[in-house]
């Protein structure tokens, strides 16, 4: 073992900067009232010793623990399985970090977890909640509500309906899910499939709706419901090949399943895109660029959602911009998509 230097003290903080031990606790634990000549003082010999505000202190004070919980109502196989949830968790923790805030992950992988991680939010040990990847029958959303943490959703709670004081960050699923099958619809294709998610989300029941704008009169068969896995979209393939052979072009509600779809169409012996021309949805780089041909896909940025959900939750939280009564308070946004064209269709 090796012996380790005692860590400095408010004391010798105070010492280095010639003030009052108070002194050094209201600038280094965020207080005021301290003349800003004095905080500089402070600040370097803070600097020069290399203290370390003690948290609990610095939370008494500010009454901010620089905590966010990010919530994932998926069991953690899924979520470290999902290059999608990387991208997202990237984008949050990139926003969190430059704001000096840790991230607390919280997988859900049961329903006895709901409880779980409900105490922990109502326990005071996060300043806020980031929560998606919910189900339409999901409790956590109630069980946040009464732990009384503020709370940003990643996509469109279905059970929000009108209600303003739900914020939340989404991407424009149906009308990216338009410009996909209008494409395969251009290229002269008629019996167009869709690969639907998990319609117990709303990104997968708003992706559905799309499809069905465009092809309002399409054979229902051609839907086939699955669960935005690879191993759900090579299931839901193979169901489709055996009731409608004849299909020519396929509409997949993710990147995941399209890549399953895909490897089922050759194992059939399908060629793509000459014989089935296949659309995936998110543009998972790893994925899209990939596949054998390369997937054309909806892009929409998950990275960007992410920083987006952490910064409407940390504007939320900021006490100078709640006191602001503008109309520019933390509102829900629904970003963009784009068709990025590759050689699947």
């Amino acid at each position: 073992m090796t012996d380790t230097a005692p860590r400095p003290t408010l004391e010798a903080v105070a010492a280095r900067a010639g003030v009052s031990r108070a002194t050094v606790s209201r600038v280094v634990n965020g207080g005021d009232g301290v003349r800003d000549v004095l905080v500089e003082r402070v600040r370097k010999a803070v600097e020069e010793l290399g203290y370390v505000p003690n948290q609990a202190a610095r939370s008494l004070v500010t009454r901010r623990h620089d905590a966010v919980a990010v919530v994932v109502a998926e069991p953690e196989s899924r979520v470290f399985a999902d290059p999608f949830f990387a991208l997202q968790l990237r984008g949050i923790s990139k926003e969190l970090t430059a704001h000096d805030n840790q991230l607390v992950l919280l997988l859900t992988e049961g329903r006895d977890d709901h409880a779980r991680v409900a105490r922990y939010l109502a326990g005071g040990h996060v300043d806020g909640a980031l929560v998606f990847s919910l189900h339409l029958d999901d409790p956590l959303p109630e069980l946040i509500q009464r732990a009384g943490v503020p709370t940003v959703f990643g996509g469109r709670p279905g059970w929000s309906g009108d209600r303003r004081d739900v914020v939340y960050v989404d991407s424009d699923n149906r009308g990216g899910a338009r410009d996909a099958v209008r494409h395969l619809a251009g290229l002269g294709r008629t019996r167009i499939a869709h690969l639907t998610g998990a319609l117990d989300q709303t990104s997968a029941v708003d992706r559905l709706d799309g499809y069905r704008d465009v092809m309002a009169d399409a054979d229902p068969r051609l839907i086939a419901e699955a669960d935005f896995t690879p191993a759900g979209g090579e299931r839901a393939m193979r169901e489709l090949l055996d009731r409608c052979p004849d299909l020519d072009a396929v509409f997949a509600a993710n990147d995941l399943m399209a890549s399953g779809a895909l490897r089922v169409l050759r194992e059939s012996g399908r060629r793509v895109p000459d014989d089935v021309a296949v659309i995936g949805f998110d543009d998972l780089q790893p994925v899209a660029e990939q596949t054998d041909p390369p997937l054309t896909t909806v892009r929409q940025d998950i990275e960007e959602m992410g920083r987006l959900m952490a910064r409407l939750l940390l504007r939320g939280l900021d006490p100078d911009h709640r006191r602001e009564d503008t109309p520019d308070t933390p509102s829900s946004v629904v970003l963009p998509t784009t068709l990025v064209r590759r050689g699947s269709a």
